[in-house]
Order: structure tokens, then sequence, then C-alpha cells
């Protein structure tokens, strides 16, 4: 995948074609927010979200697209002083980040971080 930086659509395409995952749209009042979710376990690993670009920091008139993904919290507190990343939004902070889908990333990075996401939300394996 040779994109530059991945809109809504890429993310929801990159997931289905590599998780085998179909978005869930769980709220009427928002139609285009979008839950990634496993299907083994059902815990969330992603939500493509539209907001008001005032609620993720940024000024300005209308919505964005953002990614909350799930993420290691020492590796959030360095990718918060990277253009393109925010406080989750609607998540726990601590665990979890706000990727701006705004142009403003490469591809390679947002994808590396929803594997991330994926992988630290995957059913543990039982120790016996």
């Amino acid at each position: 995948m040779g994109l530059k930086s991945p809109g809504r659509d890429d993310v929801l395409n990159y997931a289905k074609e590599t998780f085998g995952t179909e978005p869930e749209y769980l709220w009427m009042k928002f139609p285009r927010d979008a839950v990634l979710r496993h299907r083994g376990n059902a815990k969330w690993y992603a939500l493509v979200l539209e907001v008001p670009r005032q609620k993720v920091g940024l000024e300005g008139e209308g919505t964005i697209d953002i990614l909350d993904l799930k993420c290691d919290p020492i590796l959030i507190g360095s990718l918060l002083h990277e253009q393109g990343f925010r406080p989750a939004y609607h998540m726990n902070k601590a665990n979890w980040i706000t990727i701006l889908l705004d142009g403003s990333l490469p591809a390679a990075q947002v994808f590396d971080l929803l594997h991330l996401s994926f992988e630290l939300t995957q059913k543990k394996p039982q120790i016996r």
C-alpha cells in the first residue's frame, strides 16, 4: 500500500484486508463513526470518528476524521510531541491515542500503529 497519508476509507479498507474486520456503525446519531473490533474477543482495537475540529484542539470550523488506537503508554508520551497526534478522544488517555487523518502522517506509520493496537487488544494466551 503506497499511500502517502491514509484517510478514513484507506484505514477501513486496510483493516478489512489485513485483519478481516468489518467496521461497525453503532451510533445512529453519528452515522460515520465506526468501531473496529476483534472477531474472537469483541474488544475494540480502533475507532474511526468524525469530530468537530475544536474537540481535538484544532482551530477552524468543520469536522475532521480521526483514528483512535490503543497504544503503549511510553510510546504515547513521545508521539504526542509529533504533528498529527493528539491525546485520545473519548478513550483512556493513558492507553489510547488519537491520530489526525488530515494528511500529516505517512501510511506506514499509521498502519504500524494500527497493528500495535490490534496486538495490544488481542486475547492473551492462558498461562498454565
